[in-house]
C-alpha cells in the first residue's frame, strides 16, 4: 500500500499511491530522475485529491528514481520512494517473413505493428540488379502481396517503417520466386 507504478511502457508509466491527503490538507510534490543522471530531475505538483499521476516523454530502458513528497499542513508524512524501469523501445519491423512464393508473386509480412508507425514502404528488386519498385502500405497493415515478378529469380525485399516522428527503420529479406510453368 505504497507508491508504485503501473501501465509501464517504453516512454511512460502511471504512479499510484495511497490516499494520504485531501484537497483541503495539502498537495503532493513528485520528483523523478534517471538513476544514472539524477541532475536531470523532473518535478510535478498535484493536489491532495490525487492518488495517481501519469509520467510521459521518458527515455526507454531507463530506471527512474521517483519520490512522492506529501506536503501536508496537518501531519508530517515521510516521502515515499520507488524505482521504475521503462521498457525497451519496440521497433518495427523487427522481423520480415516471406511466404506463399509462386513463379510471379510472393507474400511479405512483418511484425510488430505499432501505433507510432504511420506507414510502411516495401522495396523490392531482383538480385543482382538495381531496378527497385516500391509499394506503400498503410501503418495498420502488416503484410502485402508483391506481384508481376519474374520466375526463378531472387529478390531483395526491404520493409521500411515510417514513424510519425519522421524516423525510419528498415529490415531486409531475400525471396525467391518459383520456376515458371
Amino acid at each position: 500500500n505504497r507508491l508504485h507504478a503501473v501501465d509501464i511502457t517504453s516512454s511512460s508509466f502511471r504512479l499510484m499511491w495511497p490516499k494520504l491527503l485531501s484537497q483541503e490538507t495539502g498537495y503532493y510534490t513528485l520528483e523523478y530522475a534517471p538513476t544514472d543522471d539524477l541532475a536531470r530531475k523532473g518535478t510535478k505538483q498535484v493536489s491532495g485529491a490525487h492518488t495517481s499521476l501519469m509520467l510521459s516523454n521518458l527515455a526507454p530502458e531507463t530506471t527512474y528514481e521517483v519520490a512522492l513528497i506529501p506536503e501536508s499542513n496537518v501531519h508530517y508524512f515521510p516521502p515515499q520512494t520507488t524505482r521504475v524501469t521503462t521498457l525497451a523501445e519496440e521497433i518495427s519491423p523487427a522481423q520480415v517473413l516471406i511466404s506463399e512464393s509462386g513463379p510471379r508473386s510472393f507474400h511479405v509480412s512483418w511484425a510488430p505493428t505499432l501505433d507510432s508507425v504511420m506507414g510502411y514502404q516495401v522495396l523490392y528488386g531482383p538480385l543482382p540488379g538495381n531496378s527497385v519498385k516500391v509499394l506503400e502500405v498503410d501503418g495498420r497493415h502488416n503484410s502485402t502481396v508483391v506481384e508481376n515478378l519474374a520466375p526463378n529469380t531472387t529478390y531483395l525485399v526491404t520493409v521500411t517503417a515510417i514513424y510519425r516522428s519522421g524516423k525510419e527503420k528498415s529490415l531486409s529479406a531475400k525471396a525467391c520466386t518459383q520456376e515458371g510453368e
